[in-house]
């Protein structure tokens, strides 16, 4: 019995030796943060100190050898992120994961997102190609001389990256252009409506913005069945749901307690893991920025240098247009156009597919663009039929200058020199404010926003006429901006930033007011502000859309006990989506149901491809009711107070059998969960590893947004304010700034999720560029050496 005791003891030492023994080996794809290392590339030392919370500080002495280092830093600390962003962007993906991409990279590769970034390198100016180079060099460097493993999804996936290249940067910038700014899926979903609606009702369900003239809508209905609207629907990748957006205001001196200006910033995207962002710190001479880096991109995206801080948000042009092409009946090689038949350009791609057979695919340009209905999922849908569609987006262009607008940024010092920078910004358009340590502040909303013939880009327009042609973009001066206005505040949260006079055409799609409402009065409760009350305002979860609707929901009369102890609770509650609340569930769950129940008659099959928050159709129905919510399915006539008390039944019914019939016990953050979900492990036994998830109040128009998919089942959180940071130009050392995850990729680092708590809870990391201060703490130096 002690021999078997003494066997079995040894069996689990040795078990233990090599569970540790594992861990230790797979902990060698952490990087390296001191010592030594010499590096072909370099053309002076360049020391890289990672203060407390893991962000680098570069201290180089060029501005090439600045993003050299960068370029290693990325991939030390975010190397599978840059690996998949660059093959979504290549349309490589189904090379890597297979089949499961493949739609995709068909999609991309007709995008023609790759073949563009090719070529806007060679237009940009040689600066701005020297510090790609650069870039591509010091991710290179890490490539070829790194220890140990590669982080674990490249094991898991048995996949070795390639060298980086310059086009892989500018193509990720597209991709992130296509995120904020595509509109073109609600033109494609509105002619499916279309086919269904009639104009009266598809106005209704894209109401206009508060103010404004009722939108005129083609009637191409005709032409649209002749279309694979459907199919194309299915195939194609989406871009960011509505309620995606982002917040970022600025006040002068006179309304700040330094007596110089503040500003903040916090844009709204999709949360993922790791975080989209990077924190870094570049300083060289002629150069001192510090803030939120993209991994794969040699930039400081948003933050500041030492005499200018600056931050975006999405002003959502419509930038994108679909275009009817009409086919030679005896050629579909060709196509129609003002000056009769062309033929498409065309460029034959290779996808390779793992585990799976090569696929070739012909991608055809019309002279608007890609043809986009080439790659639904069944190419027999499309064959034999007179039209296709061509996508035409501003940012698919070879003289597309972003990223040297955006380098030019990071060495700008005053407001001249930050105009200078955006004459070259092209997409996606953007509201940037801005604030320097003289006293001044302004915005500009830089980007080619198209000038078109006729029409407003809502559905799409036959392309064989030049009738709804682009004929032009929107002139640098005339694009939207101010500088230090007489109100002493500048404030964009995606709602219109124009006057009803403004003489050029951006966009109706603007986000509703509701952001931009509560940030206005909660800085007219105070003569003056400080970095505290700026944080409190970016806090703040009261949902003005909430108690819009509120009053509807109160009015029903409660036919049973939990519906009594609901109306009850929200007589005395004041919108705030707190999560430890029951309220902001209840009120959840009820909207949800009525949005449903309002219109999901009318839309049938094609209701789930519609249904978002729509708070603006929703207020036009309650006032005008024209017809919505009697459900045509139905003898009876009901009425909008009907279909609130039945979204209530339906939504308390829904509420007890997922919390139990403990009213008092329900919270918003049991349900209200911020995902930061892995692009390619979740969803597997390994999500628990990767996802990183915390109970979260807010909802899509809450300052501090918080978006859900009304489509549920859930209210988990999928997207929201990204980054934080609140920057002071009376001492920009004080400047603030947090993200949503961790500086690492790797889930075996501590810093994978040591942000995950202080994002939720609206704290801050201090990011100085003194010296002395990054370096209490530190997690150690590492210099890189010039070798050959």
């Amino acid at each position: 019995m002690l021999r078997l005791l003494h066997v079995l003891l040894g069996l689990l030492l040795v078990i233990a030796l090599l569970a540790v023994g594992g861990v230790l080996y797979l902990r060698t794809s952490l990087p390296q943060l001191r010592g030594e290392l010499t590096l072909a590339g370099l053309s002076a030392p360049v020391e890289v100190l990672r203060d407390r919370h893991a962000i680098p500080h570069i201290y180089a002495q060029s501005a090439e050898d600045a993003y050299f280092a960068l370029g290693f830093v990325h991939a030390q600390d975010r190397l599978w992120q840059m690996e998949f962003q660059r093959r979504v962007a290549a349309g490589r993906l189904a090379e890597v994961v297979g089949e499961a991409a493949l739609a995709t990279d068909k999609f991309l590769r007709t995008l023609s997102v790759y073949h563009y970034a090719e070529r806007v390198f060679d237009n940009l100016s040689p600066q701005a190609q020297g510090v790609l180079l650069a870039y591509a060099d010091g991710v290179n460097a890490y490539l070829r001389t790194r220890r140990g493993l590669l982080p674990p999804e490249f094991l898991i996936l048995r996949h070795q990256p390639e060298p980086w290249r310059p086009a892989d940067s500018l193509a990720w910038l597209t991709m992130m252009a296509w995120d904020l700014g595509g509109n073109w899926d609600d033109e494609l979903l509105r002619a499916r409506l279309s086919l269904r609606l009639n104009n009266e009702q598809l106005a209704a369900l894209w109401p206009p913005y508060p103010g404004d003239a009722p939108i005129a809508l083609p009637d191409f209905r005709a032409l649209y069945r002749e279309l694979p609207l459907d199919a194309l629907w299915a195939a194609s990748p989406k871009p960011l749901p509505p309620g995606a957006g982002s917040n970022n205001w600025v006040v002068d001196g006179s309304r700040s307690i330094t007596g110089m200006p503040l500003l903040a910033n916090d844009p709204h995207l999709s949360l993922q893991a790791p975080s989209l962002w990077y924190l870094a710190h570049l300083s060289a001479p002629g150069l001192n920025v510090i803030g939120a880096t993209l991994p794969g991109l040699p930039l400081v995206i948003l933050g500041r240098t030492d005499r200018i801080a600056w931050g975006f948000t999405n002003t959502g042009p419509d930038v994108q247009d679909l275009f009817i092409e009409r086919l030679d009946s005896e050629d579909p090689g060709r196509y129609q156009t003002p000056d009769g038949f062309e033929p498409f350009t065309t460029r034959r791609e290779v996808i390779r597919v793992r585990d799976g057979d090569e696929v070739v695919l012909t991608v055809r340009q019309s002279r608007h663009g890609p043809i986009i209905s080439d790659v639904v999922g069944r190419a027999a849908e499309i064959a034999g039929t007179d039209y296709v569609l061509a996508l035409a987006w501003t940012a698919l262009r070879e003289d597309n200058l972003t990223f040297q607008a955006g380098l030019n940024l990071n060495h700008a010092r005053n407001w001249d020199e930050f105009v200078a920078a955006l004459r070259d910004y092209h997409a996606p358009q953007q509201n940037i404010v801005y604030a320097d340590i003289e006293g001044n502040i302004g915005f500009y909303a830089p980007g080619r926003v198209p000038i078109r013939a006729a029409g407003d880009g809502l559905m799409p327009v036959p392309g064989w006429s030049g009738e709804y042609d682009w004929v032009g973009f929107i002139p640098f001066e005339a694009l939207p901006h101010a500088f230090n206005l007489e109100a002493g505040v500048v404030i964009t949260a995606n709602h219109k930033i124009v006057p009803d006079d403004y003489p050029y055409f951006l966009t109706h799609d603007w986000a509703e007011p509701y952001r931009a409402e509560r940030i206005t009065e909660l800085l007219a409760q105070l003569e003056r502000h400080s970095l505290e009350t700026f944080a409190r305002i970016q806090a703040d979860q009261r949902s003005l859309m909430a108690v819009e609707f509120l009053p509807l929901l109160l009015a029903v009369r409660p036919e049973t006990e939990l519906a009594r102890q609901a109306i009850g609770s929200l007589v005395a509650w004041d919108g705030t989506m707190d999560r430890d609340r029951a309220e902001p569930l209840i009120v959840a769950a009820w909207y949800r149901e009525f949005t449903r129940l309002v219109y999901q008659d009318e839309l049938g099959e094609l209701f789930y491809d519609a249904w978002e928050f729509r708070p603006l159709f929703i207020r036009q129905v309650l006032r005008q009711e024209q017809g919505w919510c009697d459900d045509i399915r139905t003898t009876a006539l009901e009425s909008c107070e009907y279909l609130a008390a039945r979204a209530l039944e339906l939504a308390l019914e829904q509420l007890s059998r997922q919390h139990g019939d403990d009213l008092t016990r329900w919270r918003w953050g049991a349900a209200h969960v911020a995902l930061n979900a892995h692009a390619i492990m979740t969803g597997t036994p390994l999500a628990r590893l990767f996802d990183l998830a915390i109970a979260n109040g807010g909802d899509a128009f809450t300052v501090n947004a918080a978006r859900f998919s009304i489509r549920g089942p859930g209210f988990t959180q999928t997207s929201g304010a990204t980054f934080r940071a609140l920057y002071d130009l009376a001492d920009l050392d004080r400047s603030l700034f947090i993200h949503t995850t961790g500086q690492s990729g790797n889930p075996l680092s501590r810093f994978y999720r040591h942000l995950v708590e202080p994002w939720r809870d609206v704290q801050y990391l201090p990011m100085t560029t003194r010296r002395t201060d990054s370096e209490v703490g530190a997690l150690g130096t590492l210099r890189l050496l010039p070798g050959r």
